[in-house]
């Protein structure tokens, strides 16, 4: 059995592979030559950075698995694989805690000013009483979408005194002690928004949704670009309505959306979520053994 690794895999996926016999070649591709090499493939391993819609799909006449080393398979035409009798792999909850634990990261950043703060130093600058900021403890977090990542940074806020409302489609079951409402009171309620839901056709944050919010709302998105509608974002932020953004994904990745990523109330970072040391290596070893276990069941 052949495999593709399109973005990568950590060393201990790599080991599982290789203890079980699979061949698998490490290489990124461009969208036109991953259609001329896919043919060769039993299965294709990707992260974020590669899509594989119907037309890789149909080049790939031996494919039986397409495998996502992460939670989402928004980049992947799953619907259409399924339909082709192709079984999507994804690891679910892999890489959960680092992204949790950026959404506070993005935070703190942004309560305390420390981007702004950080680059004034380094012109050699002193302003001191430039940067007064806001505590999170008493303040309340609007969480839209409570799946494995809403629930772990609940967590995390509550563990530092913040108030926890949380919505999704789906019947929301924890024992956190929470609030489960509907996305309008998250809006009209929260003092910060994280944002945990897959994209959708259309943004689910535009101008209409940010004018519930209250006045000064940070906003942060470690979820998917395009989850916010980023010209919206960027008026609200220029009129104040919204205090301050963190941001680890964009519509469109690299972004070249430079006036959103220099505005002076915002904390970026290039889709750094799951780049921890012990996330890319539970990844690595839960996708490869779930590739392992597949072609065992063949």
């Amino acid at each position: 059995m052949k495999v593709l690794i399109t973005d990568g895999i950590s060393p201990k996926g790599q080991e599982i592979l290789k203890a079980n016999g699979i061949d698998f070649h490490i290489e990124h591709y461009e969208p036109a030559e991953l259609i001329k090499v896919i043919p060769e493939y039993d299965a294709v391993l990707v992260r974020s950075a590669t899509k594989i819609p119907k037309e890789v799909i149909d080049a790939g006449i031996n494919l039986k698995f397409i495998a996502r080393g992460g939670t989402g398979i928004d980049n992947i035409d799953h619907q259409y694989a399924k339909s082709c009798g192709i079984t999507v792999l994804n690891t679910p909850g892999a890489n959960s805690a680092s992204v949790a634990e950026l959404v506070f990261a993005h935070l703190f950043a942004l309560a305390r000013f420390i981007p702004q703060a950080n680059i004034t130093m380094r012109k050699g600058e002193w302003n001191k009483k430039a940067y007064k900021g806001h505590e999170l403890a008493g303040k309340t977090l609007g969480i839209i979408g409570f799946g494995v990542i809403g629930k772990l940074t609940a967590k995390i806020a509550l563990g530092l005194g913040v108030k926890v409302i949380a919505t999704d489609i789906a019947e929301i079951k924890t024992n956190l002690d929470v609030t489960i409402s509907n996305k309008e009171d998250v809006f009209r309620n929260s003092d910060f928004i994280s944002l945990h839901v897959p994209k959708k056709s259309e943004p689910l944050i535009t101008a209409k949704e940010i004018e519930m919010m209250k006045d000064g709302v940070y906003i942060i998105n470690c979820a998917r670009g395009g989850v916010i509608d980023e010209k919206d974002l960027l008026d609200a932020l220029n009129s104040g309505k919204v205090g301050g953004a963190g941001l680890d994904v964009f519509a469109e990745e690299p972004t070249q959306n430079m006036d959103l990523v220099n505005h002076p109330k915002v904390s970026v970072t290039p889709h750094i979520g799951a780049s921890t040391k012990e996330a890319q290596d539970r990844i690595g070893i839960i996708i490869a053994e779930k590739l392992v276990e597949a072609f065992k069941n063949l």
